[in-house]
């Protein structure tokens, strides 16, 4: 990136949320879409919501841009309630918010620089102005040398960028992300969650990223957001709700990343009270480097045993999860004793061997 590069968001006051919904409803027939939503999108923020399909996710976009008005409720852009403007009144509004997509949305007969400069050209600049605009975004992104291309000679992850350029183009308040990695390979999605990471940083640029790809969330984003059938069902930082999630849906989402209980382990677990427990243990922050297992091992000279898990680093913060196995008799003790060091335990389930 070219040090001459200078743009930045237009700013809004300190302190104040970019968004702030309370209690919005949408249905569409028996169906609730949006079950009472309410929450915030602070300034300079990157806010993952993340969901199943149906949870409401597309639903909640297209109410922030206007695109749907819904039931009942209240929804506030930069101060400004917008649930009840007129379309003229939404086009100012509109210009404040930038979406990038998950199929790009490029126009195939403009060339990038053109793509780039079309909601600059909708707004009246001067062609002279907007491919000027258009190149300091195209060296913002990494593609100075593509401005003369057509999208079918760049790469899925170069239509991407050109995307976000685009979406960058009249100086947003705000950035909606619509799965906007999900048609692009790993490295590649890597590659784009570093660069808006990179523009979060440098412009201070809020983002709001609706996914269904937990490591999208867990790479970039600073708090996230669980919808779950139209409902908030868990919110916080993203290291905490990733270390110990609370509600089901949480936990089930975040499954493909967090490490489970062996399968050859999990198919001999017994309701039935006899030979060992197998414990959960979901342990974060300070306390996950801690000396938990030698305070464990001192207050049971007995025993336990380690069988699956290790510590990851989400936000800086240290993120343990373990599987162990403990005597049935020292079972309540132990979980207690954990508990008292900071970790979330669980009962799992018994085996009547050793796990």
């Amino acid at each position: 990136m070219n040090k001459h590069v200078t743009w930045r968001p237009a700013a809004t006051d300190a302190g104040q949320d970019v968004i702030r919904l309370a209690d919005v409803r949408r249905r569409f027939g028996e169906t609730a879409a949006l079950d009472g939503v309410s929450l915030d999108v602070r300034r300079g923020e990157i806010l993952g919501i993340i969901g199943r399909s149906g949870a409401g996710k597309s639903t909640l976009i297209r109410c922030l841009n206007g695109l749907e008005r819904p039931d009942s409720g209240r929804i506030e852009i930069e101060g400004r309630e917008i649930t009840g403007l007129g379309e003229a009144e939404l086009q100012p509004l509109r210009r404040r918010i930038g979406m990038i997509f998950q199929h790009f949305n490029l126009l195939s007969a403009k060339t990038v620089e053109e793509n780039v400069a079309l909601p600059l050209k909708i707004e009246g600049w001067s062609k002279e102005k907007r491919l000027a605009r258009a190149a300091e975004l195209l060296d913002l992104v990494g593609l100075s040398g593509k401005a003369k291309a057509y999208p079918s000679e760049l790469s899925g992850g170069q239509k991407q960028r050109v995307g976000i350029a685009r979406a960058l183009a009249a100086r947003p308040a705000l950035l909606l992300s619509d799965e906007a990695t999900s048609a692009l390979d790993p490295e590649t999605t890597r590659a784009i969650l570093a660069l808006l990471k990179d523009i979060n940083r440098k412009l201070g640029l809020t983002i709001l990223l609706i996914t269904h790809e937990m490591e999208v969330v867990r790479t970039i984003a600073d708090r996230v957001t669980v919808l779950d059938a139209g409902r908030v069902v868990e919110e916080g930082p993203v290291w905490q709700v990733f270390s110990q999630p609370q509600a089901e849906t949480t936990k089930s989402l975040l499954s493909g990343i967090r490490p489970q209980l062996p399968a050859h382990i999990a198919e001999r677990l017994s309701a039935d009270v006899a030979g060992e427990a197998v414990l959960g243990i979901d342990i974060a922050g300070p306390a996950a480097t801690g000396p938990l297992f030698q305070e464990l091992s001192a207050a049971f000279p007995a025993g336990y045993r380690l069988i699956h898990g290790g510590v990851d680093h989400i936000q800086e913060q240290a993120v343990g999860r373990f599987f162990l196995a403990v005597l049935v008799d020292d079972a309540a003790r132990f979980v207690s004793f954990a508990e008292r060091l900071g970790a979330q335990v669980e009962v799992l389930g018994h085996v009547a061997g050793h796990a």
